[in-house]
């Protein structure tokens, strides 16, 4: 496996963020969700201690859960942001959502430098990711796909068992639906999925059992 992925499980929301690395140390922060000082020394650490080079800040989609700590990253490593352009009310909300969410101290995140596209492909030194747009829980959301390593980062779209809610700003079930099954579903059984979420499942196995499919 060329990329190597580690998952920490950040704020109240117990949302997953990743860093992704390549051989070459290059890395990219995808959904931040560090709330705390703790919380954000954890990443920061763990950046500095495999001496990586931190390339890019990705979102999958900016609900205020997995952009909690936008503002920290990108004060402490200056690299550029990528969102899709659909999710800018999403981002512009977050400040308001912290508020709803009670969520103290909320630093609102920068604006992104770049828009992401489907089918995208994204380098940034050894790492090479593809691009999903899979809108259904947000209008802008995207996951991040390397075929040569059967992985996929899927944000808010697919858990293990499950999926994501439909209920906010921008979210249908039906347009979610369409996502899980035309561009997930279609991807390889052995794919593993890295959720927004809990723990990680694979698409052969979401294909038999996910709650999707009872829609």
């Amino acid at each position: 496996m060329a990329l190597h992925i580690e998952k920490f499980t950040f704020n109240p929301f117990q949302e997953n963020s990743y860093v992704v690395s390549g051989p070459d140390g290059s890395a990219v922060i995808i959904d931040p969700g560090c709330a705390t000082s703790a919380e954000k020394h954890a990443l920061s650490a763990y950046i500095s201690a495999n001496n990586l080079q931190v390339k890019a800040l990705l979102s999958t989609h900016c609900h205020i859960d997995h952009v909690l700590g936008n503002a920290y990253v990108l004060r402490t490593y200056p690299v550029d942001y990528y969102i899709h352009k659909l999710d800018l009310p999403v981002l512009a909300a977050a400040e308001r959502s912290a508020q709803v969410y009670g969520i103290e101290g909320f630093e609102p995140s920068p604006q992104p430098n770049h828009f992401l596209e489907d089918k995208q492909i994204l380098t940034f030194g050894a790492i090479e990711l593809q691009v999903i747009f899979g809108p259904g829980h947000a209008p802008g959301h995207v996951a991040f796909y390397s075929p040569a390593d059967a992985l996929v980062i899927s944000g808010d779209i697919l858990f293990q068992g499950s999926f994501g809610r439909v209920d906010l700003p921008g979210g249908d079930i039906e347009v979610l639906k369409k996502t899980i099954k035309e561009r997930f579903f279609t991807l390889p059984d052995e794919t593993i999925i890295y959720c927004g979420h809990g723990p990680n499942t694979s698409i052969g196995k979401e294909k038999t059992s996910n709650y999707i499919l009872q829609f």
